[in-house]
């Protein structure tokens, strides 16, 4: 069975990455559509070998698509996501704006594929934080091992997660650094280039900026309510890929050697970690673009805890923080509905 699939911002960052991937895992296609704002109608994007012509969202009919793989703006999705579903599409969505919505599912495939089974209440199925994304994946199977309590993350996010204009404001800074020029800030409070931004998204109320709310209310979602989170999120002059520090404190007693082994094991992670004298034992962000996992390196037990770890974690946040992480949902609801229906 083939099915036609849109891809709602297909010429961003994550929309692009979103058809790589549909190509690259060979995803059962017949059509793929490609839309985005009157701004990018009629401008191309690659798929495959082929060139498809991007069309006006404004004025598709989304009747007769099978699956939309949606990144747009959270407003443009607030908009057209719920017309594509009444539309008869199963609509998974990138954006920060279903994702608290109890009636859809926030689903990481490798973490809670169960959560599929209610995703026709809204035909509209929500894909998690980028940050968000790559944490759950690593901490799920110590979960299931030795019971969460507590999870303190600080990240290190890379530009590409805010936007080509992100992507490009760094350039253009860091090129103006060594040419004398002033940066001007645009897309960021701050300069970028050679500097760290310890805000990402909007300041709230309690001093947490959005994107660490997040962090903390979809990973409880998504894994565990009782988990207790403090999350603090920092942006980097890297292009693409995200890095975590995190630190657990776990219930039950586990060992780095214990957890070492059961994240060699578990899906979606590779495992990076200290391996004789000819390498350094840790991964980087440079090193895993274009990568498919999530990177674990630096396990080691936290000695001011009594059931405690520490590791680093890299993944690629355009492809397993974004792109990749919905097409492989779509993946897993055809895999679910052809066996119901076998």
């Amino acid at each position: 069975m083939s099915y036609k699939v849109a891809v709602v911002g297909a010429t961003g960052n994550v929309g692009r990455e979103m058809l790589n991937i549909l190509d690259e895992r060979k995803f059962p296609v017949n059509e793929v559509v490609a839309l985005a704002s009157s701004r990018s109608a009629g401008r191309e994007v690659s798929f495959g070998d082929k060139d498809i012509k991007v069309q006006d969202l404004a004025t598709f009919d989304f009747k007769g698509v099978d699956i939309v793989l949606s990144s747009p703006g959270a407003a443009v999705s607030a908009e057209f996501a719920p017309k594509a579903a009444k539309a008869g599409a199963v609509v998974i969505d990138n954006t920060s704006y279903w994702r608290m919505d109890p009636d859809v599912p926030l689903v990481v495939p490798e973490v809670n594929p169960q959560a599929l089974d209610g995703f026709n209440k809204k035909n509209i199925i929500a894909n998690p934080n980028c940050s968000t994304i790559q944490m759950v994946v690593a901490l799920k199977p110590l979960h299931d091992a030795a019971k969460i309590k507590r999870v303190v993350v600080t990240t290190y996010q890379s530009v590409s997660g805010s936007g080509k204009e992100a992507m490009d404001e760094l350039f253009n800074q860091t090129k103006g650094v060594y040419m004398n020029q002033e940066a001007v800030p645009e897309v960021y409070p701050k300069q970028i280039a050679f500097n760290l931004i310890p805000q990402i998204d909007k300041f709230m109320d309690d001093g947490m900026t959005k994107e660490e709310w997040k962090m903390v209310v979809e990973t409880k979602k998504i894994l565990d309510p009782a988990i207790k989170i403090c999350a603090s999120c920092v942006r980097v002059p890297v292009f693409i890929s995200h890095s975590e520090m995190i630190n657990v404190e776990f219930e039950n007693e586990i060992s780095a050697e214990q957890a070492r082994e059961i994240l060699r094991n578990a899906p979606g992670v590779s495992v990076v970690d200290l391996d004789g004298d000819s390498d350094p034992g840790y991964i980087t962000p440079l090193d895993i673009q274009g990568e498919d996992d999530v990177f674990v390196s630096r396990i080691r037990d936290d000695v001011s805890l009594e059931n405690g770890l520490n590791f680093w974690c890299v993944a690629d946040n355009l492809r397993k923080g974004a792109a990749l992480n919905a097409v492989q949902i779509a993946e897993t609801l055809i895999k679910k509905q052809l066996k119901a229906a076998a």
